[in-house]
């Protein structure tokens, strides 16, 4: 159920809320899958468990944690909002010292979806980063967070972005406005792929990049599992 005071309506997560899907897969979390926690906001002694983590997450200086670490304390926050019912509940319940926008910020970012929170988790995306690309919603979210990485932007200009989105503009428009042109990207390739797709291009008159984007765009329409998020 979504809590009663936020404007957010349905998250972009599709599994369980505590469930360590990114945080459990030694791909991402290496060797700190293992330990991964899983909140159930439905079980109290979980619930007391998330309170606990969500008041040391909030005491620990954010720039000292790891990224998984602080992608657990994302999922106590988003566990605590789900049993308590409200941001603000649950802020009460974690301490006097923990904000609602604190509680807001990182619940907010355990709801990304998992292929965002993966470079959240392996580094490449900063965890303040994806406090910021949680900001916006839908497509703007992938459109942001892939920005981030292929365009080389700080953490300031993603809160920037993230703003103007917010305020109404484009998100092509404010990317550009930061030297990112959306859809722009580096392939690496073996010898062999890039001469084949390079001849395929020029036999048919397209830039390769529109084979590409054939290529994905056939691959999307075959049925396949869901995306766990």
């Amino acid at each position: 159920m979504t809590p009663d005071d936020t404007p957010d309506g349905l998250t972009d997560r599709e599994s369980p809320v505590g469930q360590p899907v990114v945080r459990g897969d030694p791909t991402f979390a290496g060797e700190h899958a293992q330990q991964a926690v899983q909140f159930d906001p439905e079980d109290p002694d979980s619930l007391a468990r998330a309170a606990e983590i969500v008041e040391r997450f909030a005491d620990d200086s954010v720039g000292a944690a790891d990224s998984v670490y602080m992608l657990r304390g994302a999922a106590a926050c988003a566990a605590l909002v789900r049993g308590e019912g409200s941001y603000k509940a649950a802020a009460e319940r974690a301490g006097s010292d923990v904000t609602v926008s604190f509680i807001r910020k990182w619940a907010r970012v355990h709801d990304l979806p998992r292929a965002i929170r993966q470079y959240v988790a392996t580094g490449e995306i900063a965890p303040t980063a994806a406090k910021h690309i949680a900001r916006v919603t839908d497509q703007a979210r992938y459109l942001l967070a892939w920005a981030m990485l292929d365009g080389d932007l700080t953490v300031r200009d993603v809160r920037s972005v993230a703003s103007a989105i917010n305020a109404g503009t484009a998100p092509e428009e404010t990317l550009a406005a930061h030297g990112v042109t959306l859809g722009e990207m580096t392939l690496h390739l073996p010898p062999e792929t890039y001469t084949e797709l390079r001849r395929r291009a020029a036999r048919e008159g397209v830039d390769p990049a529109a084979l590409v984007a054939e290529a994905l765009d056939e691959q999307s329409a075959d049925p396949a599992p869901a995306e766990r998020y």
